[in-house]
């Protein structure tokens, strides 16, 4: 029940947020009525091409290169096996995340990554269908998302429960998928949300059963993220983002070993980079991890520290502005 309120909240940000912040969107068009008679993109709907978990419209400019390093320690909360004795997570690493994003068009993003958790190495698209203007004649932007990760892990550790003298490993088994449509909307130079409809796919799964309800896992899975980004200050931003799955198999009341996906943190804009600071129960950091594995109550101090940073360079010799 908790997890359809979330939905339903974030799902209404859409619609309360127009008439929020009626005021402030009716006296940026009347400006730009006045400076300029053209319909321009809007910019900076979110700052980065991630929130905390989830993806955002935002693509990495032509010619210009996008290293990022996403580091996740381990629980902050003593019943969750953190506590001062592990200094709160910080003695303890969930995963870490090294990326190289490629703007092949100022629309469309190429990128690689290696995570820890799982040695998973992983190839990303990013197509961005729609701009949003600021006329509104394209009231929200629209991108494609999509991710294929590879699990190079040795057998004894992939296929643990599986007993390989009656079974083939295959090295399509180790591959996973996730695509997403990402919709996103800036309601004015503070606010901006965006949903996430999402489906996953695990060529190799153990099919276990859930005794409390007798589902049982599944190969793929839909799911549905939302985020959002308040900007108190040009250089500072309070942003969150959530996912629920849709899987009876993971159903929380019957299933106390799965939780939704939840981030919180802070955005720092230096001019050069872009920091986030973040607090989430997900131990992994890419989508092929965290939908299916998320396994930590915040309630019980399941919530790991963590922290983005986004350098980008320019591939031509020429400067970019932001």
């Amino acid at each position: 029940m908790v997890n359809f309120k979330i939905i339903a909240i974030i799902c209404s940000l859409f619609l309360i947020s127009s008439s929020v912040f009626a005021q402030d969107d009716m006296l940026h068009l009347l400006d730009s009525v006045v400076t300029t008679k053209k319909s321009e993109r809007t910019i900076a709907t979110f700052k980065g091409s991630k929130i905390i978990n989830a993806q955002t419209t935002e693509t990495v400019k032509k010619g210009t290169m996008d290293f990022n390093v996403a580091h996740s320690f381990g629980n902050v909360g003593e019943q969750s096996n953190g506590g001062i004795h592990t200094l709160f997570g910080l003695d303890n690493i969930a995963d870490v995340r090294i990326g190289f994003d490629f703007g092949i068009t100022n629309d469309l993003t190429l990128g690689v990554g290696r995570s820890k958790q799982k040695e998973l190495i992983d190839g990303l698209v990013k197509y961005r269908l729609l701009t949003q203007t600021t006329d509104n004649h394209i009231p929200f932007s629209l991108a494609i998302f999509g991710d294929m990760a590879y699990n190079p892990q040795q057998a004894t550790i992939f296929y643990n429960g599986v007993d390989l003298t009656a079974f083939t490993p295959r090295a399509i088994q180790r591959f996973s998928y996730v695509s997403q449509l990402i919709i996103a909307r800036k309601f004015n130079w503070r606010f901006s949300v965006e949903l996430l409809p999402s489906f996953q796919y695990r060529n190799f799964i153990l099919g276990t059963i859930n005794p409390e309800n007798g589902n049982i896992e599944t190969n793929s899975l839909f799911s549905l993220g939302g985020g959002a980004r308040l900007k108190l200050t040009n250089r500072f931003a309070i942003i969150l983002d959530y996912y629920y799955t849709f899987s009876k198999y993971r159903q929380h009341n019957l299933n106390p070993s799965y939780f939704s996906p939840l981030g919180l943190g802070f955005e720092i804009d230096t001019g050069g980079h872009i920091f986030h600071l973040t607090f989430t129960n997900c131990s992994g950091i890419i989508e092929n991890n965290y939908i299916p594995n998320t396994t930590d109550d915040w309630l019980k101090g399941g919530y790991k520290f963590g922290f983005n940073i986004s350098r980008v360079f320019s591939l031509s010799g020429k400067r970019h502005k932001k």
